[in-house]
């Protein structure tokens, strides 16, 4: 059995993923086999600090043993869960493990920058350790179904949506700004279906919406719509040689199939999503910030 460890407890994905992996308090076709939560950090948050004490005593429910330093994790884990709300906080977070050998699945945004994103990288490359990253969004049964069923078909062109609310806590400094906060779920939905290549985006910013188009390699294009006014789900328009299709997606399951993605990260050691490709994602996400600042107009995606 895999044991894993979990740090930052300022979102409710400690507590649900800890739930599927360990199988307490949750329904049993909610659980995912093959790794358990071993032990847990309740660590920090500059993003939502009220957050920590409330999920710290559910994962005590849950008979998870806790650290009061990340360290002490080490040597006692083989894969870490980096799951502090903020994306902007995982290189520093994910910095020490990685540094010892041990594979991190750094949970989204995988940062809020390209250069962060490279950074992480870089670093899993010279130590040769594994690291993943991925919205739950892009396991969603709709999307995995669809994908499976395209077969010698191509897909030409995509506009994904999905709920896009700012980040609003309260700071001097920008935390999960923009689509990094919640609208990486569309953006990470786009990706699953496109695949990497995108070289350059536009964004047309309103206060209820961002519409971001992007342009790849070879002429494809694509846009993600985030949304912040009106009843919002989750959902693809797909435009493929055989014909236009919309596709709405829920949310039921997507928590276990990530994680079982995730297991088998760790018991293989090869993520599921290349990390190159991640990288642009957050590279996609800045140019399309970069975008919104200078009216539209159009920014390079950082190679």
């Amino acid at each position: 059995m895999i044991r894993l460890g979990v740090l930052d407890f300022d979102t409710s994905h400690v507590v649900e993923f800890t739930k599927r992996l360990n199988h307490k308090g949750i329904a049993k076709e909610q659980w995912v086999d093959g790794a358990t939560v071993v032990i847990g950090c309740a660590g920090e948050s500059k993003i939502a600090p009220e957050r920590i004490a409330g999920y710290k005593k559910e994962m005590e429910k849950l008979g998870v043993p806790l650290v009061a330093k990340p360290a002490e994790m080490i040597g006692k884990v083989d894969g870490m869960l980096i799951e502090s709300l903020e994306g902007g906080a995982h290189y520093e977070r994910a910095r020490p493990f990685l540094d010892a050998g041990v594979p991190c699945f750094i949970d989204k945004p995988f940062t809020c920058s390209a250069s962060d994103a490279k950074k992480i990288a870089a670093l899993a490359a010279k130590k040769k350790v594994g690291v993943f990253s991925s919205s739950s969004l892009r396991y969603a049964a709709e999307l995995v179904a669809f994908k499976a069923g395209l077969k010698k078909d191509k897909v030409l062109g995509v506009v994904t949506y999905g709920p896009a609310p700012y980040n609003e806590a309260k700071s001097d400094v920008p935390r999960n700004p923009g689509l990094y906060h919640y609208g990486i779920h569309a953006v990470e939905m786009l990706y699953a279906l496109m695949g990497p290549g995108c070289t350059r985006v536009s964004c047309a910013h309103e206060k209820d919406v961002d519409v971001v188009t992007g342009q790849w390699k070879g002429g494809r294009v694509a846009t993600v719509r985030g949304l912040r006014s009106g009843k919002a789900g989750y959902g693809f328009l797909a435009f493929t040689e055989a014909g236009v299709k919309h596709v709405p997606v829920g949310t039921g399951t997507i928590y276990r199939e990530l994680l079982k993605q995730v297991v088998a990260f760790f018991e293989d050691k090869k993520p599921p999503v290349d990390v190159k490709e991640t990288v642009e994602i957050m590279a996609f996400i800045e140019a399309a910030l970069k975008s919104a600042a200078n009216h539209g107009a159009g920014e390079k995606v950082a190679g």
